[in-house]
């Protein structure tokens, strides 16, 4: 049997923590009885060191989630040891393939104390820093080449085999796309559109760029090497060659 006042602790302990961390996060705790849910979120826990090896002794009997709003999550752990305090690690992301995590060192947890406002200090400093600096790898090697796009602009990318690729950021971007015919990855959230008919193809950027420019959001449009867009594109601005991937490794 799990101990009641062990449970309350944990949750109590991360929403206090989730409240003094930077931007807006929000807590929610899996008691033991949620075993499928535990099962998963054990499989996600980015880290093979200090966590991993705790787990490893004691697999996960509860735990505190804890999320940002662009989707980030923490886990929150009860030490197995003698020290009071907890064990907190990044959640990786489960929309993105396996390939992408290839190459990025894991942002390992860290031990807390029994103590949530200099814990969230601990966090913001070092454990937040290096989550945030390995997930962006993680996504820009999800991309295969295609430039991110920012909030205030969409980047759209010419593929080999004739198709246009992007990333929004932005979920009202995001639909603009979808309504004119782009398809999205579940896996990489990558949105494409099909080059193969090359006139609805350059119709649909044109209006594309229309409805995202009344928004406020300008396009810009990458051509890899050896391509030339139709000319019926040739409204949306081209931009510079794409970032270049690093090599990459299994997690």
């Amino acid at each position: 049997m799990h101990d009641h006042h062990t449970s309350e602790r944990l949750a109590s302990y991360a929403d206090v923590l989730a409240g003094e961390l930077p931007d807006s996060w929000t807590s929610s705790h899996l008691p033991a009885d949620a075993k499928d849910d535990l099962a998963e979120l054990a499989d996600r826990i980015w880290d093979l060191d200090l966590v991993a090896a705790s787990l490893a002794e004691h697999p996960l009997q509860q735990a505190a989630i804890l999320s940002r709003q662009d989707g980030t999550q923490l886990v929150l752990l009860d030490r197995k040891d003698e020290s009071d305090g907890f064990l907190i690690a990044a959640v990786a992301p489960h929309a993105l393939p396996d390939e992408a995590f290839r190459g990025v060192p894991e942002p390992n947890g860290i031990a807390l104390a029994d103590d949530p406002f200099l814990s969230a200090e601990q966090v913001t400093g070092d454990l937040l820093a290096r989550y945030d600096s390995a997930l962006a790898q993680v996504r820009h090697n999800a991309l295969g080449g295609i430039q991110p796009s920012q909030p205030d602009r969409v980047v759209l990318t010419w593929r080999p085999d004739g198709s246009v690729a992007a990333a929004p950021v932005d979920d009202r971007a995001g639909a603009i796309l979808l309504a004119h015919g782009f398809v999205q990855d579940p896996q990489s959230g990558i949105y494409r559109l099909s080059g193969d008919d090359t006139r609805a193809q350059a119709r649909a950027l044109r209006e594309i760029g229309q409805r995202l420019d009344a928004l406020g959001i300008g396009t810009a449009l990458q051509h890899p090497a050896g391509r030339t867009a139709p000319t019926a594109a040739a409204s949306v601005p081209p931009v510079p060659a794409g970032l270049r991937a690093p090599a990459t490794r299994s997690r």
